[in-house]
């Protein structure tokens, strides 16, 4: 009881800061990002170890600009999602725009459903609402259930606020069979960890051997979906492009691990180009193949 309290105590706070304009949010930021890198060094140890093992090509004065940066671009995000829970569709329409949604219809008027892989690159939270507004078929985000009840609710409210579907992960199968149908438009993120028990395929992704979700392809190739790769690009401080890149036309067709493949590596494409804007604080390398023996 006096958890479910505070959560709801919490979700009230992040409302009232989600009602301040974007100008007194970012002074927030600055703040934020003193406090999390030189005050509490919020996982700076798991940032630096990350970027050391992706880029060991690079100096250790050119990690450290990525690190800060990246911890500088930590803060926005957070005050940017936090901005989420209130802002109104006029507003994330002017800071966050499509530069090709003419593609998307294409695929759905010719009846084709579309699987849209994402990486928690730039601000995803944002990208996922404005998805949401493209288009008025079916569309669908799949999502990972927080494990507090009411953060997991409020931020399913959230989410879905603009019209799309949220489908908890161990429920996709199942939804897309229900909607087998009809055209939709399908959203996963492609760098999601794997359990450990799941991690059944590797490759090698930012320099280290990495297990990959073979969600995307799975389902792809289960509904014959094109698969596009929702490429997000940050413009300026709180705005961003994004376009759809068709990776994939003929999913059916495709050799075995060919689509993990194809998104697993234009996302690392993503993240070499502007590697300050990639979850660097996330344990993404918890276990090596040799864990699996």
């Amino acid at each position: 009881m006096i958890n479910k309290g505070l959560s709801r105590l919490g979700i009230f706070f992040l409302y009232l800061i989600s009602l301040l304009p974007f100008w007194c949010l970012y002074i927030i930021a600055d703040i934020l990002f003193v406090f999390f890198y030189y005050v509490t060094g919020y996982r700076r140890k798991v940032v630096r170890e990350n970027l050391r093992n992706s880029y060991p090509e690079k100096t250790d004065k050119d990690r450290l600009i990525i690190e800060k940066q990246y911890f500088k671009y930590l803060a926005d995000l957070v005050v940017e999602t936090i901005k989420m829970i209130t802002a109104s569709e006029k507003t994330i329409r002017k800071h966050m725009w499509p530069t090709n949604a003419e593609l998307i219809d294409n695929y759905l008027t010719q009846g084709k459903s579309i699987i849209g892989a994402v990486g928690h690159y730039c601000n995803w939270e944002m990208a996922a609402l404005r998805f949401s507004m493209i288009i008025d078929e079916r569309r669908m985000i799949v999502y990972k259930p927080l494990t507090n009840s009411e953060f997991d609710g409020f931020f399913l409210k959230i989410r879905s606020r603009f019209g799309a579907t949220l489908v908890a992960m161990k429920d996709t199968l199942r939804t897309l069979i229900k909607y087998k149908n009809e055209a939709t438009f399908t959203v996963l993120v492609a760098d999601q960890i794997p359990v450990k028990h799941e991690a059944n395929y590797f490759t090698n992704f930012l320099n280290q051997p990495t297990a990959v979700f073979l969600g995307i392809e799975k389902l792809s190739k289960m509904t014959d979906s094109v698969v596009v790769f929702c490429d997000v690009q940050r413009v300026k401080r709180g705005y961003y492009s994004y376009t759809f890149v068709p990776l994939i036309e003929n999913a059916k067709e495709t050799a075995l691990y060919e689509i993990t493949e194809t998104h697993v590596k234009y996302l690392e494409g993503m993240i070499n180009r502007h590697p300050q804007y990639w979850l660097w604080s996330h344990r993404r390398w918890k276990f090596k193949p040799e864990d699996k023996l």
